[in-house]
C-alpha cells in the first residue's frame, strides 16, 4: 500500500455554542495544532425537521440551547453570510473552511461560496435530492460517512455518483460508527479493510470519522487505510452540548497529529539492505566469526 499524508478534519461542528467568536477561535486552534481542514455543520432546523420533531423538548435537557429541539437548533445556526466569513478568515489564517450539509437548502448555500469539500453526514447520506445537489452542482469533493448505513444504502449512494462519473475523483468514504462517545469495541476498526477491498477502485480515497475517547486508535485507522482522519474538535469538552465529550482539546488534538505524522514518515520500507544510520552499529555490534 502506498501511503499518502494524513488529512487531519478538526471538526468544530456546532461546539461553538451558537457564538461566532468562538467559532473563529475554534478555528486558529486548529490551525494551531496543525489541522489540515477546520469542519462546521449547516443545517435549516424547519427544512430538516418534522413539525413535532421541531417542537420536542431536547433529548437531553442540560446540553439545550432553546425550549424545544427546534429552538436549539436554531441557536446553534450560522447563515450563508457568516459561514462565508468563517471561510474567508480560516483561508486568511492558512487552514481549510468547510462543513457538513444536512439539507437540500443548506447544501445550495454552502455550494455558493465553493469551498474545496463538503461532508454529507451519516444521518443524511440518502437524502438523494441534497445528494444531487453535491454531485451536479458542486465542483468539490465530497465527504460521505458511513455510520449507521446498510451496505445497500452505500453501495447506492456511490452508484448514484458513478452515474455521471463522479464518485473516483471527487467522493471519500469513511469508516464511522454513530454513537457519542463509542466504545472501542463498536469503532470496528477493521471495517476500513471493507470498504477499501469494495470501493478503493471506485472512489477517490478512504476516511475514519471517530467518536471514541483519547488519540490511541486513529493511528491505526491511518495504518489501515484510511487517510483522511476527522475528530470533533473543542476548546473545552466540559461545555454544555452533545458532541463536547467525543470531542479533542487542543491539546489532544496536537499529539493525534504529531502522531498521525510521525507513522507517516514511518510507514515505507528499507531502501537499502544496511541504511547508514546503521552502519556504525554494524561494525560496532555485528557478531563476526573469530
Amino acid at each position: 500500500m502506498r501511503y499518502t499524508k494524513p488529512f487531519i478534519i478538526a471538526e468544530i461542528g456546532c461546539n461553538h455554542k451558537g457564538d461566532f467568536e468562538i467559532a473563529k477561535e475554534l478555528i486558529k486552534l486548529a490551525k494551531d495544532c496543525d489541522a489540515t481542514i477546520a469542519k462546521f455543520q449547516k443545517r435549516t432546523p424547519k427544512e430538516l425537521l418534522t413539525e413535532e420533531q421541531y417542537n420536542a423538548p431536547h433529548p437531553v435537557p442540560y446540553n439545550s440551547y432553546g425550549n424545544t429541539y427546534g429552538a436549539h437548533r436554531e441557536f446553534l445556526e450560522f447563515d450563508q453570510a457568516q459561514h462565508a466569513e468563517l471561510k474567508k478568515y480560516a483561508e486568511s489564517i492558512g487552514i481549510e473552511y468547510s462543513t457538513s450539509v444536512w439539507d437540500t437548502t443548506s447544501a445550495k448555500e454552502m455550494v455558493a461560496f465553493e469551498p474545496n469539500m463538503l461532508k454529507v453526514p451519516s444521518a443524511c447520506n440518502n437524502h438523494f435530492e441534497m445528494l444531487q445537489v453535491l454531485r451536479d452542482d458542486f465542483k468539490g469533493i465530497v465527504h460521505v460517512s458511513f455510520g449507521m448505513t446498510t451496505h445497500e444504502e452505500e453501495e447506492a449512494l456511490v452508484s448514484f455518483f458513478e452515474e455521471t462519473n463522479q464518485a473516483k475523483d471527487r467522493l471519500v468514504v469513511y469508516n464511522c460508527t454513530s454513537g457519542y462517545p463509542v466504545p472501542f469495541k463498536d469503532v470496528c476498526l477493521l471495517e476500513i479493510n471493507r470498504l477499501r477491498d469494495s470501493y478503493e477502485h471506485r472512489v477517490k480515497g478512504i476516511g475514519f470519522s471517530g467518536h471514541h475517547l483519547g488519540i490511541a486508535i486513529d493511528v491505526a485507522a491511518y495504518t489501515l487505510g484510511a487517510c483522511y482522519i476527522e475528530r470533533h474538535f473543542t476548546k473545552d469538552r466540559t461545555w454544555k452540548g452533545t458532541d463536547h465529550a467525543a470531542s479533542l482539546e487542543p491539546a489532544g488534538m496536537q499529539k493525534l497529529i504529531r502522531n498521525l505524522k510521525a507513522t507517516h514518515k514511518a510507514l515505507n520500507v528499507k531502501p537499502q539492505q544496511i541504511l547508514e544510520i546503521e552502519e556504525v552499529q554494524r561494525e560496532k555490534l555485528k557478531y563476526r566469526k573469530s
